[in-house]
C-alpha cells in the first residue's frame, strides 16, 4: 500500500510519518506515537471515547483519517496538564468524582476545555448539550457536568 507523509504536531511536539493513506488518526495516535490516552471503542464514531482537539476542536478520530490531520495541530489527554500541574478541568473531574473507572475521562476533559474555551460562563443545559455525544456507563452524568460547571467558575490555568 502506498503510503503517504504527513507532518502534524501533537502535544506540542511536531512529527513527520510515514502513514497508509487508510489509518485513522486513533491509529496514528495510539499505535505509531504510543499515546494510549485517546480510547480506542466503537469504532464507527457513537461513543465519542476517541475525542481529542484537532486545531482546538473536538473531533471522534476514529472518524479521521490520519491523512487528514496534515498541517493540524492535535491534542490528546496527554497534552493537557503542564508537567505535574493538572487544568482547572482535570482538578475539577477529580474533586467531583468525575473520573469513575476513566475510561470515558479523556474525551469528556478534552471536550470540556474545548467548550469552556469558547463558552467560559456556560448553563447546565449547554454543558449537556457540549457532551452529548460521549457516552459514560459509570457516572450518570452528574458529576461530569458538576465538574464542567466548577471548572467553569475556576480562573483560567
Amino acid at each position: 500500500m502506498v503510503k503517504h507523509c504527513i507532518s502534524l504536531k501533537v502535544n506540542g511536539e511536531s512529527y513527520s510519518v510515514e502513514i497508509e493513506a487508510n489509518r485513522t488518526l486513533l491509529q496514528l495516535l495510539r499505535e505509531d506515537l504510543g499515546l494510549t490516552g485517546t480510547k480506542q471503542a466503537c469504532e464507527r464514531g457513537d461513543c465519542g471515547l476517541c475525542t481529542v482537539l484537532v486545531n482546538g476542536v473536538p473531533m471522534k478520530s476514529c472518524l479521521v483519517l490520519a491523512v487528514e490531520a496534515d498541517g493540524k495541530e492535535i491534542t490528546t489527554i496527554e497534552g493537557i496538564a503542564r508537567g505535574e500541574k493538572l487544568s482547572r478541568v482535570q482538578r475539577a473531574f477529580v474533586e467531583h468524582g468525575a473520573v469513575q473507572c476513566g475510561f470515558c475521562t479523556p474525551a469528556f476533559i478534552l471536550t470540556a476545555e474545548a467548550f469552556l474555551r469558547r463558552n467560559p460562563n456556560p448553563s447546565e443545559e449547554e454543558v449537556k448539550e457540549a457532551i452529548g455525544g460521549l457516552l459514560c456507563r459509570c457516572t450518570g452524568y452528574r458529576q461530569i457536568i458538576d465538574a464542567i460547571l466548577d471548572a467553569a467558575k475556576r480562573s483560567q490555568d
